[in-house]
């Protein structure tokens, strides 16, 4: 393994340069390498974009492009022959970029799939070649406070029984919490919808997920929904609207519950408060399927546009020869490493990582095609709508609807 050249120190602005001296600036090439990110990946990106520059003598700028508008900037600016070099963003945006031409293959090969964790290349893969590199991936899991519950529940009822004899002791406010909010949120409710039998989409023949098969609203998935609706505000009340993405850690953290349904980036939070916790395997129901979180892989992905396409795949793959970049990507932004060298370098440091890993073990890589775009919204509010007391074969009716008129919008292009 290469050693990493000394680096520059520098702030966190806008554009990010390889260099802060002029000396050493005007020794690089003079039209720099761009990567796009949001702010949280663009911090991640620093120390590693000027290790990089150093090593090829070339200028690498870190644009901050806002998370809401990262990928539609990306596609806009496609389409008119701008853009940068690299996006960095999550693996569910392939489909789309893929189709659209935005991003190329990275030359990537089915075996080399064993250098990272299981299913992460096959999220980036599109249309059968590998579409982006994976950095890092997440996946929900559960916390446990191990002062109240020193032993992993064996299934969703022992931990809910567990949760609500706390509430009911007053040791707790409240038996678990799992964001949901008045919005919904399909990505946290997902483990426990196919735990139940739900599922968003059937399989095709290659085992890509088949959008003429939308599972929102089946039989199964309305079943899913009435046992969760059991857990809901008109139910036993462990599921509601009032817990949301901003208190869910904050409950959970200052020992108001139990239980945390979360991924690695509430884990800072939790020890920054000095709660006891270890990190489980989110529980599957007793009779029901395993529960099945969804895996979500950060990536490198090349733009079409690219002005030195092989430089630019050389930055998307750099980490591969070199898993201390990898680790440097986990210091500036703590999610799981893809890449298992790294991950090992770094399990002793924090076991939480290699927990996280297993209880991803099973999970359902985000759908990586186009019409997924048209499902979290209509779902999410689904879910929000049932557990505050809808009725779900309605609710999950008429999400399906409004999702089918937006593969329709996708497919005319509007």
């Amino acid at each position: 393994m290469r050693s990493l050249l000394p680096l520059c120190s520098v702030g966190l602005v806008l554009a990010l340069t390889a260099c802060s001296t002029t000396e050493a600036t005007d020794d690089y090439s003079s039209v720099p390498l761009t990567i796009w990110a949001d702010e949280e990946r663009a911090q991640a990106m620093r120390t590693f974009a000027e290790a990089f520059a150093r090593d090829v003598n070339r200028r690498v700028e870190v644009i901050v492009v806002d998370n809401e508008e990262l990928r539609a900037s990306f596609l806009s600016a496609h389409s008119t022959g701008l853009g940068p070099d690299l996006l960095v963003g999550p693996h569910d945006w392939t489909g789309e970029l893929a189709s659209a031409g935005a991003i190329v293959p990275v030359g990537l090969e089915e075996d080399d799939a064993e250098l990272f964790s299981p299913g992460a290349l096959a999220a980036v893969s599109y249309d059968g070649r590998v579409h982006g590199v994976p950095y890092a991936t997440e996946n929900l899991a559960l916390l446990r406070n191990t002062d109240l519950v020193p032993q992993t529940p064996d299934s969703l009822e022992a931990m809910v029984a567990t949760g609500t004899e706390l509430v009911d002791s007053g040791a707790v406010d409240q038996a678990l919490s799992l964001q949901v909010g008045e919005e919904g949120d399909a990505y946290h409710i997902h483990p426990f919808f196919t735990s139940a039998g739900g599922y968003l989409f059937g399989e095709d023949p290659s085992g890509d997920p088949d959008p003429a098969d939308l599972g929102v609203a089946a039989p199964e998935s309305i079943a899913a929904f009435e046992l969760l609706a059991e857990l809901g505000e008109d139910g036993s009340g462990v599921l509601s609207r009032s817990t949301d993405a901003t208190n869910a850690t904050s409950l959970f953290a200052s020992g108001a519950a139990p239980f945390l349904v979360s991924g690695p980036w509430s884990v800072a939070a939790v020890q920054e408060a000095g709660l006891p916790f270890a990190v489980d395997p989110v529980p599957s129901f007793a009779e029901g399927d395993p529960a099945r979180p969804l895996i979500g892989v950060q990536s490198f992905f090349v733009a079409s546009g690219a002005s030195d396409p092989d430089l630019a795949e050389k930055l998307a793959r750099v980490f591969l020869d070199d898993p201390e970049l990898s680790v440097i990507l986990y210091e500036a932004d703590p999610r799981v490493p893809a890449l298992d060298e790294a991950l090992e370098m770094l399990t002793e440091q924090d076991p939480n990582l290699e927990a996280f890993q297993r209880a991803g073990e099973g999970g359902l890589p985000m759908p990586a095609i186009p019409e997924m775009e048209a499902v979290w919204s209509p779902f999410s509010q689904a879910s929000a709508d049932i557990i505050g007391g809808a009725e779900p074969a309605e609710a999950l009716a008429e999400a399906e609807r409004i999702i089918i008129e937006g593969f329709d919008e996708q497919d005319s292009g509007a």
